[in-house]
């Protein structure tokens, strides 16, 4: 589960986590609407391509605690965007589901 702790709002019951390479390049590709959380080996600006994701998203860019340091909602298809702030963490939901949250909100992340 991911929530949104300062807000006290369930973001997403379900989520898949992506930490290989493979996993990280693949994202949403060829995929129907779901959560995912990318961990990165050491925080880092992070770019992300909307090529063949085929619905909205939504993007929370996460520092090491967890904190939002860079959000960036409704990103449409065949879209490009590079995070403003480095990040060791990036949440990626349907557009919609990281409506509410704003920068310093602190998430937490629990098994499904």
């Amino acid at each position: 589960m991911i929530r949104n702790s300062t807000k006290k709002k369930v973001i997403a019951k379900q989520h898949f986590t992506c930490s290989t390479l493979f996993q990280i390049a693949r994202g949403l590709m060829f995929s129907r609407p779901k959560t995912l959380l990318f961990k990165f080996s050491k925080p880092r600006k992070v770019a992300i391509h909307m090529w063949f994701v085929f619905f909205p998203i939504d993007l929370a860019f996460l520092d090491e605690t967890y904190r939002v340091v860079d959000l960036k909602l409704g990103i449409k298809p065949f879209q490009f965007y590079t995070s403003k702030k480095p990040a060791a963490y990036l949440v990626e939901t349907p557009a919609g589901l990281l409506k509410g949250t704003s920068i310093g909100d602190r998430i937490s992340v629990s098994k499904n």
